[in-house]
């Protein structure tokens, strides 16, 4: 009896072992993409963060967005709708593209943003808004392809800004960036799901350019640039 509980230990403990190399390899290649993407973030986005004040000056200040409701922008987005309407009335940015989900569902994310800048002292002429900028992705092609910025001014929260401003960067076009911190303090939980969140969308971010996934191809729409021209 003594013997065949010996044997039954003695063949658990290798079964044990594979068991934890299997699980510390999978664990490894979850984690090992999302570490990469972070480094390709630091790298790709170096230098670029600034506060209001510090910011260079750029023709255009994109605002990426985010959840907006029938009473208008979430308190993220009205967030950082702030932040741009400061860099407009400091002269940093004259004119602003608002890119989000334009869709009705019920409502627009675009619309809101500029509804919102407009109630707020912003010129309707000098905000154009990209319907069409689904994610990040789609936001910063479709403002170099589709509205012929060179250059830009990125405005979202300051967990997302490194990955925004590494995706333009590669999409061709000179991009520094303010980020947003006002929302740490009302929302620390939402702040760090935001943040955790970042982690996974490198990984996305690492495939879209990789494969340089086409957003929704729209024809040129010169509106930002006269929107420039008009300040």
């Amino acid at each position: 009896m003594t013997d065949d509980v010996g044997s039954s230990s003695d063949g658990a403990r290798p079964r044990r072992r594979r068991l934890r190399w299997v699980l510390g390899l999978v664990v490894a290649l979850a984690v090992a993409p999302m570490l990469g993407a972070a480094v390709h973030v630091g790298v790709g986005s170096w230098g670029g963060a600034y506060d209001v004040e510090g910011v260079p000056e750029r023709a255009v200040g994109m605002v990426l967005g985010a959840k907006a409701g029938p009473n208008g922008p979430s308190d993220f987005l009205a967030a950082r709708l702030e932040v741009a309407r400061r860099l407009y009335r400091q002269g940093k940015i004259s004119a602003i593209l608002v890119s989000g989900d334009g869709r009705e569902r019920p409502s627009s994310e675009t619309a809101a943003m500029r509804d919102y800048l407009v109630e707020r002292g912003i010129p309707d002429e000098h905000i154009v808004e990209d319907p069409a900028g689904f994610d990040t992705y789609d936001s910063c092609v479709r403002a170099h392809e589709v509205y012929g910025v060179r250059e830009l001014i990125l405005v979202t929260q300051d967990y997302h800004l490194g990955r925004a401003l590494t995706i333009c960067r590669a999409a061709g076009m000179d991009a520094v960036g303010v980020g947003d911190t006002s929302m740490f303090g009302r929302y620390p939980l939402n702040w760090i799901k935001g943040w955790l969140r970042e982690w996974p969308a490198n990984v996305k971010m690492e495939w879209d350019l990789l494969t340089a996934r086409p957003p929704q191809s729209d024809p040129f729409d010169g509106a930002l640039l006269e929107a420039v021209g008009d300040r």
